[in-house]
C-alpha cells in the first residue's frame, strides 16, 4: 500500500463548516426516550459508571434505547489528562472492591449478548487497575456465561505483567485504542505512548485474543499518517479497526482541524479491508464500541 493514492472527490465546505457548525452528518437527536431512562436509573441505582456519558458520546440516545451502555470501571476520575478526552482527570477515589459484581449484575439485568468494559487510567497504582480488570471479567462471565465481554483498556504504561493479568481472564475482545498517529500523540495523548499501543496489542494477539483499537480523525493527521498508523496495526494482526470523527467536548480540549466527509470514511474503510484488517468499522460517529456486537 506504499504507493496508495488518496483519490476522492473536491468536496466544497457547508455554509455550516465554513461558520464553525458541525455538518448535518453530525447532527444528533438530544438524549431521552423510554429505555435511556430507564438504562440510566439502573445505573445510577448500581452506583455505575458508562462512558457514554463521561466522554459525551454522540451516540448514547441510539445505544440506550437499543438497551446497551459501555460500563466503565475504576471510578470517574482518570489520572491523565488527554487533549481529547471529556473524562475529569485528578486525584481518583479508591478502588471499589464490589464494582466488579455490580457490573456483572447490571449486565444480568440488560440480558446483554455483548458487554462492553472500560476504565479510566490508574496509574496511581502499580497493577495499574488489572486486577479489577481481572475481577470485573471474571465475575461478569461467572453471571452471564452466554455473553460475550469485550474490555478497552489502557496502556498499563508498558507494563506486561498488568496485561497479562487481563489477558488471563480471557476476554471475548480485547481493544486498545491507539487514538491517532504518532506525531500527534504529545498533543492527543501527553501521558501515553504510541509504542506501549503497538506492544500491547502484539502481545495480546501473540496470546491469541480477538484485538481491536480505534483511531480519532480530525485532528490535524495527513492521509498518509493514517495509511501508516493502519499499516503498523496490520503488522501487529490486530484484528478490528474503527475510525471516527473527533468532537471538541468542551472549549478547554483541542480544537476540531476539520470535519472529515463520510465519502472519506468510506475510502479509510476500503483501505483498511484491502490492507488486512478483518473488520472495519468507518463513519463520523463510529467509536470503538458503537455496533460493538458485530464485531465478535
Amino acid at each position: 500500500m506504499n504507493d496508495v493514492t488518496f483519490e476522492l472527490p473536491v468536496l466544497q465546505p457547508s455554509a455550516e463548516q465554513l461558520a464553525g457548525r458541525r455538518p448535518e452528518w453530525l447532527k444528533v437527536r438530544a438524549p431521552g426516550g423510554e429505555d435511556y431512562a430507564r438504562v440510566k436509573s439502573m445505573m445510577r441505582t448500581k452506583d455505575l459508571h458508562t462512558v457514554c456519558e463521561e466522554a459525551r458520546c454522540p451516540n448514547i440516545t441510539e445505544c440506550w434505547n437499543a438497551g446497551t451502555a459501555t460500563f466503565m470501571i475504576g471510578g470517574d476520575t482518570c489520572t491523565r489528562s488527554c487533549g481529547f478526552c471529556a473524562v475529569k482527570t485528578g486525584r481518583p477515589m479508591p478502588i471499589d472492591d464490589g464494582e466488579p459484581m455490580r457490573v456483572a449484575e447490571a449486565i444480568h439485568s440488560m440480558h446483554l449478548k455483548h458487554a462492553v468494559i472500560t476504565s479510566v487510567n490508574r496509574d496511581e497504582r502499580k497493577d495499574g487497575g488489572a486486577i479489577l480488570w481481572a475481577e470485573t471479567i471474571t465475575a461478569s462471565r461467572s453471571l452471564n456465561p452466554d455473553t460475550s465481554i469485550e474490555v478497552l483498556i489502557p496502556d498499563f504504561k508498558g507494563n506486561m505483567e498488568n496485561l497479562q493479568r487481563v489477558i488471563d481472564a480471557r476476554p471475548t475482545i480485547l481493544a486498545h485504542n491507539t487514538e491517532t498517529v504518532p506525531r500527534l500523540y504529545r498533543r492527543v495523548r501527553p501521558q501515553g505512548k504510541y509504542q506501549w499501543s503497538l506492544d500491547l496489542l502484539k502481545e495480546a494477539k501473540r496470546q491469541g485474543m480477538r484485538t481491536k483499537t480505534g483511531i480519532m480523525l480530525g485532528l490535524g493527521e495527513t492521509p498518509d499518517e493514517i495509511f501508516q498508523t493502519m499499516k503498523d496495526l496490520v503488522a501487529v494482526n490486530v484484528d478490528i479497526l474503527t475510525l471516527g470523527q473527533y468532537l471538541q467536548p468542551t472549549k478547554n480540549h483541542l480544537p476540531v482541524d476539520r470535519f472529515v466527509h463520510p465519502d472519506e470514511f468510506a475510502y479509510y474503510k476500503k483501505v483498511g479491508l484491502e490492507l488486512g484488517f478483518d473488520y472495519v468499522e468507518s463513519g463520523p460517529l463510529v467509536r470503538s464500541s458503537y455496533h460493538a456486537e458485530r464485531h465478535v
